[in-house]
């Protein structure tokens, strides 16, 4: 028999949006967590050579420094990407039932929306214009923004656009 090993390896590398609003807390010790679900989608075609969409839904967990500096950068909707390790949990629930999930912690959290927790309600409130058609869509710097059909084009069109469909994005 040979006296190698299988390598520990667990790494996470993920793109997408907040789901929901962070949930932040502190534990017994005053230790900063914020916790939070990601959906990240996939486009693919299918046999038929139809474009066709698939979503992930994982939940994130931070923690220290980390957790801190998600305060006031992350709303429901905000674009990430997170590099981290699977960790699972275990629980009994109220009704004594033994629980068990598998998350991502977080090591590193790239933010790539322009705005905090302080530009929510403007954002939101430009929203609103943009539906009522009082305003046309922009980045929240009054930049106009270009809305690309699918993410197809977006690869495609050499426009400097990761694999991810974020420009200026280096992973």
């Amino acid at each position: 028999m040979s006296d190698l090993r299988m390598p520990d390896l667990n790494t996470v590398i993920i793109a997408g949006n907040l789901t929901n609003d962070p949930t932040f807390g502190e534990t017994g010790d005053k230790t900063p967590v914020v916790n939070f679900h990601l959906a990240s989608n996939r486009r693919f075609r299918d046999n038929k050579g139809q474009v066709k969409e698939d979503v992930c839904f994982v939940g994130v967990v931070a923690w220290d420094s980390l957790a801190r500096s998600c305060k006031g950068k992350l709303v429901k909707g905000s674009s990430v990407v997170i590099s981290g390790e699977l960790q699972s949990r275990k629980w009994k629930s109220e009704d004594g039932h033994n629980r068990t999930i598998v998350e991502i912690k977080a090591r590193k959290i790239q933010f790539l929306d322009k705005f905090t927790n302080e530009k929510k309600d403007e954002v939101e409130t430009e929203k609103k214009k943009e539906t009522s058609g009082d305003a046309k869509p922009n980045d929240g710097n009054g930049e106009q923004v270009v809305e690309l059909s699918n993410m197809d084009e977006a690869i495609e069109s050499g426009d400097g656009t990761n694999e991810f469909g974020y420009k200026g994005l280096e992973i």
